[in-house]
């Protein structure tokens, strides 16, 4: 995009990030409206718009990545993301407790079964 004098309006490096913040938010938002919506027919709006999001936002991130226009953060622990998933998996265990308690075990819920848990792989010390 260029200005009328000519020159760029914006550096591509910065146009790009702006970009991608742009589609990181839209994702939050297409979740949050996902996740409000009473309408399945609205929820299956959203959902697909959320994946649409993050399929693009995922290609633009690797385009930038490949033309060295955005930093990839450092490698993660896996000892950290592992608390991180332990702490996850204990919050889920909690509120489906919590859900049961409340349902008496009926609902949807208590029909959905158990989500699946992590597995770590201990063959690196890193994830990334």
């Amino acid at each position: 995009m260029y200005a009328q004098n000519g020159s760029a309006f914006m550096e591509d490096e910065d146009l790009l990030n702006t970009i991608l913040a742009d589609l990181k938010r839209t994702v939050g938002e297409y979740t949050t409206a996902t996740t409000e919506s009473n309408c399945p027919a609205v929820r299956r709006v959203f959902t697909d718009l959320t994946m649409d999001t993050l399929r693009l936002q995922g290609e633009l991130y690797t385009k930038m990545s490949q033309m060295n226009m955005y930093t990839v953060p450092g490698k993660a622990l896996r000892q950290d993301l592992d608390k991180e998933i332990q702490c996850g998996e204990q919050t889920r265990q909690k509120c489906q407790q919590f859900v049961q308690q409340k349902t008496g075990n009926a609902g949807a819920y208590a029909q959905a079964g158990q989500a699946p848990t992590h597995q770590a792989n201990t063959h690196n010390p890193y994830y990334m």
